[in-house]
């Protein structure tokens, strides 16, 4: 096969080792170290599709990230569609298909496996090129934790394609190779190739992907993995995209950026062109030019500027002053015209070639910087959008502020991994990365833009940014949206900047009305801006947003896929559930004991037992599965007196107490019971299923509300486990178990709580609390001792008949003390008052979330709804919960006939239906309106199109004085 491009030395490929592959059914071969699109352009692949929407043909531009033609899907198992080709490492026997810049959605089930890592490090360096190098090892001298993240599968960045160039006195290749050396053997510093950096976020919170394997399916190697970095200090070393230049023909297979081509040519010993055309407009392609020609090709070099800061390279043919105005070719460039920079268009001179090399200047690669927020600012003399200065706990060294030369960057790389000042000024910046023309758009001889391409990936021409223009867009973001420029992959990348500085130029003209179809105006230099046209600093840039390159789904999905989409969550005793025959229900993701049914019984049967053994004796359950938040901090009282509509800030250390926490509507969000451990620390209890929701709830206040407050929160809920042992025989299971700990009436107070240690030397907190109304306690230890302690107790109990229930016998319990459940009894529009826990809400307090919205009218005016019980007028039936409830005046004559005469207004309805042992009936609880005020009033239930009576009465039902509390 061979590859006739391929250079017999040079580049840091590997051509002892072969990689044969196929693309579109046609074999090729490869060596080892190669990308796709440096092993097509070997074997003189020029072509890779067609552009999307106008067919036309496209080839290699770049030779990264930003490439906006080159795609492959990767075909077989391990399928994957719209792979830039330009970054994508060849593997040996890959099957390969050209993608037209539009993906196939794979139907087929991934096999492979994916993972996420959550690390914390001191310095995290983004970038492995001369600067991002620079800064790990001076990172890491200083004795830190260092990552070092880098997209590529090599280090080296920009110097793998100059690999002759002197760094620190020694070739680039040499440098690069001691340096990675170095790292290596640091013992505290972790380099991560084939990872990209793709979200940075508050407080130094990276997200990266890492693609992990070079051959999909490898045992026990996940295919990617997604970092989750906290980082201390971040030091972007993120480099600078180059630039294209728009021009008719522009998009014509063999049109490349310079930089690519001398990534080929340095990197992998890949000749793009024989006959080349450079066209520039500063100052770095000069040396593409040169190393070019050195190679062996037949070089011209077009500079649009009439003069350069650096010597005319050697061998080469350079037209100063000059602009290309159009590629020449069909199915590939086979010629440039150039005219004048400042001259009659008309009068071009064509050059032959079959690789047209272009630099516009650079785009500082500004996107994780600018997703902090950073500032940018426009540089005139570099010509493109550069930082500011770094954000809080951030560094930048090398291309992303600039600094375009090798000795710049490196110096910027030590300063910034040892934490030191940016070591280079502005002037500095200036003089060393020299000036770029301003050349935004060089007009054709024909006098259109139709092939004046801004985004290849996207099919968009200049002629979209003038229509847009004239239909009035002022707005980059405008522009964007009205033509779709930087929407697709290119994500601004490349068109990014050339968008603003067209509209830049064409915003200038001073008369848009009068200007011919297709030309940018009739004032000023050819292509450039005129005296009027707006910075484009003043337009300013899109916005830049995660992911800076495409993640897969499954990536982010990582194991949480299949079983694990939505694991089941269980409890430390769970084996001890199963053991005892008990039937599951899910509550959120955790699976909890319903109820456990013994031999012939159905779940009353079981439930009525359960709940007759809680009510006259004792009986336990596993109430593991409530949320739990430790919240540190000298402001934490502060914080939940602000967050709990009842006082918290003088609870007692030991003591504990019930709250609510609403909405700044007022509307009931959550509840839970909340221990003072200390006086900076608290332990607070959720619903078992609003317990992320909760903690959110607590970041969300504490960040965007009270940033000044010193108040933390973690969750513990698995690193507890809870028993409950409820009815008037608990103190004698506690003592048994506690034997040291008074469980008096008057040595064990209500809501106080005590640490211990057990009989069997487990350490445990007991709490007097109860969700029953029966005298009960919680029995809290490590998860670790979670099952022996529900065995401790089980053989404690033993003799007093004692009797596990379930979630449903729980609910039960405490429907008959009307205590709610949120989320059941209530429906986002129910406020403590409403709950008839106005005694819940703090008088004297200066404030809390919802505090305000119980001055409204609508929350103290009639015709609310308020929670009562329901006692249907047949004592057996049972009420599906849901259930409409209406008056008896809009009920039929016959109610079991179902039939109204006219709309029914509802008044409530049913929230929870249970039957009763205590009372030995059915009862209900119920939302009705003004529910209160109608005590005794007979209603009716209606359901599956009939209408029952049933009485209304107060919510508490049982044990209404609360005496059996206290046992």
């Amino acid at each position: 096969m061979g590859s006739p491009h391929r250079l017999a030395s040079g580049g840091i490929v590997d051509r002892g080792t072969s990689r044969t592959f196929t693309i579109d059914g046609r074999s090729f071969e490869g060596v080892a170290g190669d990308t796709v699109t440096s092993a097509a352009l070997a074997n003189g692949v020029l072509q890779v599709g067609d552009s999307i929407y106008r067919g036309r043909p496209r080839g290699v531009m770049t030779s990264g990230v930003e490439e906006p033609n080159a795609f492959v899907r990767i075909n077989g198992e391990y399928g994957e569609s719209m792979q830039p080709a330009t970054i994508t490492e060849l593997v040996d026997g890959s099957e390969l298909t050209w993608e037209d810049g539009i993906g196939t959605l794979d139907q087929s089930v991934d096999p492979a496996e994916y993972d996420h890592m959550h690390v914390h490090t001191d310095v995290a360096v983004i970038g492995a090129g001369p600067a991002g190098l620079a800064a790990a090892r001076a990172a890491a001298a200083t004795g830190v934790r260092v990552m070092l993240f880098e997209q590529d599968f090599a280090l080296g960045g920009s110097l793998l394609g100059r690999p002759n160039e002197v760094v620190e006195g020694i070739p680039a290749g040499a440098w690069i190779e001691d340096v990675t050396a170095q790292l290596e053997q640091a013992i505290n510093c972790r380099i991560l190739k084939r990872t990209s950096v793709f979200g940075s976020y508050d407080s130094n919170y990276l997200i990266a992907l890492e693609k992990r394997v070079e051959a999909p399916g490898t045992d026990g190697v996940s295919r990617q993995r997604v970092w989750h970095i906290n980082a201390g200090r971040v030091v972007l070393a993120t480099g600078a995209f180059e630039r294209t230049l728009v021009f008719a023909g522009n998009d014509l297979p063999g049109v490349m950026l310079a930089s690519a081509a001398q990534n080929y040519l340095g990197r992998y010993g890949v000749l793009a062109g024989e006959q080349v055309v450079v066209f520039t407009t500063n100052d770095s392609a000069y040396g593409v030019a040169a190393d070019l020609a050195a190679a062996g090709a037949s070089v011209s070099l077009v500079d649009s500027r009439a003069s350069a800061g650096v010597d005319d390279p050697a061998s080469v043919d350079v037209h100063h002053g000059s602009v290309a105005v159009e590629a020449i070719g069909s199915d590939r460039v086979v010629g440039v015209r150039i005219a004048p920079r400042d001259g009659d268009i008309q009068q071009t001179q064509q050059l032959p070639c079959d690789l047209l090399a272009v630099s516009g200047g650079w785009s500082a690669n500004v996107n994780l910087h600018s997703q902090r927020q950073g500032a940018l600012h426009w540089d005139d003399d570099l010509l493109g959008f550069v930082p500011s200065g770094a954000v809080r706990d951030q560094s930048l060294a090398g291309s992303v502020t600039g600094t375009y030369w090798t000795d710049g960057a490196v110096a910027e790389g030590i300063a910034a991994g040892s934490a030191q000042p940016d070591p280079t000024t502005a002037q500095e910046r200036r003089t060393g990365s020299g000036t770029t023309d301003g050349l935004w758009l060089i007009p054709s001889p024909a006098g259109d833009f139709d092939t004046h391409f801004v985004d290849l990936q996207r099919d968009e021409t200049a002629a979209g940014v003038v229509r847009a223009v004239r239909a009035g867009m002022r707005s980059v973001e405008h522009v964007k949206r009205y033509t779709s420029i930087s929407t697709g992959l290119d994500q601004g990348k490349i068109g990014g900047v050339l968008t603003i500085g067209l509209l830049s130029q064409l915003l200038g003209e001073h008369d848009m009305a009068s200007m011919p179809a297709g030309q940018p105006g009739q004032d000023g230099a050819e292509g450039g801006a005129t005296d009027r046209s707006p910075s484009p600093g003043a337009i300013g840039t899109t916005t830049f947003r995660a992911p800076f390159t495409p993640v897969a789904f499954a990536a982010l999905a990582g194991r949480a896929r299949g079983e694990l989409y939505d694991p089941a969550r269980v409890t430390p005793a769970q084996a001890r559930h199963v053991a005892r025959g008990a039937e599951f229900e899910d509550v959120g993701q955790w699976k909890r004991p319903w109820f456990y049914p013994q031999s012939g019984e159905d779940m009353n049967a079981a439930v009525a037992r359960e709940c007759r053994a809680a009510r006259t004796n004792v009986a336990y359950m596993d109430g593991s599965t409530l949320g739990k938040i430790e919240i540190r901090g000298k402001d934490a009282p502060t914080f939940l007196n602000r967050i709990y509509t009842n006082a918290f800030a003088k609870l007692s250390v030991g003591k504990q107490r019930y709250g609510v926490m609403c909405g700044p509507d007022g509307m009931v969000l959550d509840d839970g019971v909340s221990f003072r451990l200390a006086e900076d620390r608290y332990l607070m209890t959720t619903t078992t299923g609003g317990a992320a929701k909760v903690l959110e709830w607590l970041e969300e206040w504490h960040q965007t509300e009270w940033p000044e407050l010193d108040v933390f929160f973690t969750s513990v809920t698995e690193q507890w486990s809870t028993t409950v042992v409820a009815g008037p025989r608990s103190r004698d299971v506690i003592h048994k178990i506690a034997p040291d700990l008074d469980v008096s009436k008057e040595g064990f107070e209500f809501m106080s709580f005590h640490d211990t240690v057990l009989a069997s030397g487990i350490p445990a907190r007991i709490a007097r609390v109860t969700f029953s109304g029966e005298l009960a306690f919680e029995v809290n230890v490590s998860g670790w001792y979670g099952e022996a302690v529900w065995d401790d107790i089980t053989h404690a109990g033993a003799e007093f008949g004692i009797t596990p229930y379930g979630t449903e016998t729980m609910h039960v319990l405490r429907a008959e003390k009307a205590f709610p459940i949120v989320g059941q009894d209530t429906d986002g529009t129910v406020t403590p008052q409403d709950l008839g826990m106005d005694w819940v809400v703090a008088k004297k307090k200066k404030d809390f979330i919802g505090m305000r919205s119980y001055a409204r009218a609508g929350h103290v005016e009639e015709g609310r709804k308020q929670l009562v019980s329901l006692f249907p007028t047949d004592p057996e039936l049972r009420l599906p919960e849901g259930s409409q409830l209406v008056t008896t005046d809009n009920t039929p004559a016959d109610p079991l006939d179902g039939i109204a005469p006219q709309p029914i207004p509802m008044i409530g309805h049913v929230t929870s239906s249970y039957r009763s042992e205590a009372l030995d009936r059915t009862f209900a609880l119920a939302l009705v309106r003004d529910g209160r005020t109608r005590i005794g009033e007979e209603v009716m239930a209606s359901f599956e199109g009939r209408f029952y009576p049933v009485q209304i009465a107060e919510a508490v039902v049982y044990d209404k004085e609360g005496a059996r509390r206290d046992g």
